[in-house]
């Protein structure tokens, strides 16, 4: 079992939205769960200003990780859509000082390998996390870190989340901490709202009459999303006889290491 975990995130409601019903699991196991989130989120929005969003997703972020038993969230507050205008290396040393601070044995990020994804804050972190959990553990990767008393640090089990269900993915069963994910999903309000408008105004270009095709849950963001959710994972979770999963893309070691170890089954 994990007993420290990192999870780097783009935005406030990443970490719940692709991982919150494991990272819930592994908090009930005793695990310690640290979010680092890239950005302050500020252009999630058709209502608010950005700079009225960007402390209220604060606020949503240090709620949704209390939610799913996490400690409080750690904020980069790098502008929103500009983690790729940032200097070469710069999030990835920021992402490996992380690593060798909490020397976590165990990360969440978005996967560097979904090709189709569009975010580019999700394609950067996704990126500098991969990069980071790779490199912390060469002492010559910032030896500065090691002069301020931080040593080189392996981080042993990487899950990497998007929206595409990868090949071979490691699927975790997350029937018991589902309500657990919606209830931290639910603290991020602004962006349920944001994502519900976001289909709303799809539809319309589409001539769908998504009211009548959805019901009534659509009329409450909160509730729109969690109907959502369940429907994804019960689809995930039925590949592993499960009622509700999400999935991952799953590594541990080098292949000559890995293929000395006994193999690890989905959970």
């Amino acid at each position: 079992m994990a007993h420290t975990v990192i999870i780097f995130a783009a935005h406030p409601d990443d970490a719940e939205f692709y991982a919150g019903g494991t990272l819930a699991r592994f908090a009930g196991e005793g695990a310690s769960l640290h979010p680092v989130i890239a950005t302050d989120g500020g252009r999630g929005s058709f209502a608010l200003d950005s700079h009225t969003l960007v402390g209220l997703r604060q606020e949503e972020a240090r709620r949704g990780a209390a939610a799913l038993g996490a400690q409080p969230p750690i904020l980069l507050g790098h502008p929103d859509f500009c983690l790729e205008q940032l200097p070469p290396g710069f999030l990835r040393e920021q992402f490996i000082r992380l690593i060798r601070e909490l020397r976590p044995d165990c990360l969440f990020a978005h996967d560097p390998a979904a090709s189709q994804e569009v975010h580019p804050d999700h394609r950067a972190v996704a990126w500098a996390a991969a990069e980071a959990a790779h490199f912390a553990a060469l002492p010559l990767m910032h030896p500065e870190h090691s002069q301020a008393g931080l040593p080189p640090h392996f981080v042993a089990e990487k899950y990497f989340f998007g929206e595409i269900l990868p090949d071979g993915a490691r699927i975790v069963d997350i029937s018991h901490t589902i309500e657990v994910k919606l209830r931290a999903l639910a603290e991020h309000r602004s962006q349920m709202e944001f994502l519900v408008e976001g289909v709303r105004r799809q539809a319309a270009v589409a001539g769908l009459d998504i009211e009548s095709a959805i019901g009534a849950a659509l009329s409450d963001p909160l509730e729109a999303v969690a109907w959502a959710m369940r429907a994804q994972a019960a689809e995930v979770g039925a590949r592993i006889g499960a009622e509700y999963g999400e999935a991952f893309r799953y590594t541990r070691f080098d292949p000559i290491i890995e293929n000395l170890l006994p193999a690890q089954g989905g959970g």
